[in-house]
């Protein structure tokens, strides 16, 4: 277990933390006055014997828009270290899913259980499920954690993929290559692909979810009809300015690759990037901030009204992954059900409960809990919230006691062996659909 003088430092730590501001922004921060070249980005000599890195998110040659690169100065070079090994994979797994059929049935869980004492982040990370290929860079998994213990002497990085983290319960301190971020449940943060980081409690516990995202970079939904401004704005995320670590002794690095954990034993912290400019970087976002655009006339809108960030395919307005976020709202829609309706879709669902209640289900769905609907998997609200919502008075009514969002994919999601089997799945799950009565009048 970690130690409540850890907990308390990390916290005052992460409190006092100041950021840059924007949304792929081409930034750039030092650590020290005068690490940071001008004029070039790879001098013969770097300033303060530092070392040059490039790290390249996407190809050289994809479009100027859409390129994600940052070079790094940093105390040693990344190529300095030992052979990597295989490790265990504990409860991590990769697409392609393989183990189990993809299942067309609606499924929800409870949160996970307790972790056993001692589980960092890594170590408490649990596959549900995901689609697509981790070796041709398509699709996305779907990560839980619990942890209860933080990252010492221990960093992780992920070539397969950005993690976008979403903490339900306990705030996190990041300790990253480009600096520190502070996230608490009602925020995300994103690691970029390959970014090497550590992760350090702020409470007793942490729990939450993660997407791994195979595929393109997440970017911001275009906005089409709605103008120049709404959903996430740019100037809300927040990016870390440089910190450096620069620590002689063993730090153990461990890298995912293609589906599996690989460990090295480095003679020094690989966080050592002391200055660093460009636009792949890690960023934090306060939910609540979303600028929710709604209807104030008629009918529910689709969910695609409240997607914060978006990873494309090659197929326009088909996301390989979308990340959507149910945030407090005005509801006014006249003559409207309004709970989301009944549906189903060509696109697969992962809802998940950061705090509240979600306005679709009256029970069992709970924070740290999760329902997966796959491709045209038939849902919606529940009995006792249809019969509560047709009847209701219908005037204006805030939702304010509930932030879920959701991993909207364009493949079916399959559920790993040890979500299929979990204890904590709801196996009446089915049940609150029953009860539905015929309404029907000739």
């Amino acid at each position: 277990m970690m130690s409540g003088d850890h907990t308390t430092d990390a916290r005052k730590t992460a409190e006092g933390l100041a950021y840059l501001s924007g949304f792929g922004n081409e930034h750039s921060s030092e650590a020290v006055p005068g690490a940071l070249p001008h004029g070039r980005n790879s001098p013969q000599r770097a300033p303060l014997g530092l070392y040059a890195e490039q790290l390249s998110g996407t190809a050289f040659t994809e479009p100027r828009a859409h390129n994600r690169r940052s070079w790094l100065y940093r105390i040693r070079p990344s190529a300095a270290h030992p052979r990597f090994t295989r490790v265990d994979n504990g409860g991590i797994r990769t697409a392609p899913f393989t183990e189990s059929a993809p299942d067309p049935n609606r499924l929800r869980w409870n949160p996970l259980p307790e972790p056993a004492p001692g589980t960092d982040f890594l170590a408490g990370l649990w596959t549900l499920g995901g689609n697509g290929d981790v070796t041709q860079r398509t699709g996305m998994g779907i990560h839980l954690y619990h942890a209860n213990s933080s990252m010492t002497d221990r960093v992780f990085s992920d070539a397969d993929g950005e993690l976008l983290i979403v903490p339900e319960r306990g705030g996190l301190l990041l300790r990253t290559e480009f600096g520190l971020l502070h996230a608490e449940p009602g925020e995300v943060a994103l690691i970029p692909r390959g970014v090497r980081f550590r992760v350090e409690l702020l409470d007793e516990s942490a729990r939450g979810y993660v997407c791994e995202n195979y595929g393109a970079p997440f970017q911001l939904p275009d906005l089409g009809p709605i103008g120049a401004n709404g959903l996430a704005n740019a100037r809300d995320f927040r990016a870390p300015v440089a910190a450096y670590e620069d620590v002689e002794r063993p730090v153990e690095v461990v890298n995912k690759f293609c589906g599996n954990l690989w460990r090295a034993a480095y003679d020094h912290s690989p966080l050592d990037v002391v200055a660093w400019h460009g636009n792949h970087v890690p960023y934090v976002y306060d939910l609540h901030r979303f600028n929710v655009i709604g209807s104030i006339s008629y009918d529910h809108p689709d969910p695609s009204i409240f997607t914060v960030l978006t990873s494309p395919s090659d197929t326009p307005g088909l996301a390989g992954v979308d990340f959507v976020v149910f945030a407090p709202r005005w509801l006014v829609g006249e003559n409207t059900f309004r709970p989301p309706y009944f549906h189903r879709n060509v696109m697969s669902e992962y809802m998940g409960l950061i705090e509240g209640a979600y306005d679709a289900k009256a029970e069992g769905f709970v924070p740290g809990g999760g329902s997966l609907h796959n491709m045209m998997s038939a849902h919606g609200p529940d009995r006792e919230t249809f019969d509560k919502a047709s009847a209701a008075d219908l005037k204006p009514q805030k939702i304010d006691d509930g932030l879920a969002f959701m991993f909207e994919t364009r493949w079916p999601v399959t559920a790993t062996e040890q979500a299929a089997q979990a204890s904590h799945l709801q196996r009446g799950y089915d049940d609150v659909w029953q009860g539905l009565e015929r309404h029907f009048r000739n």
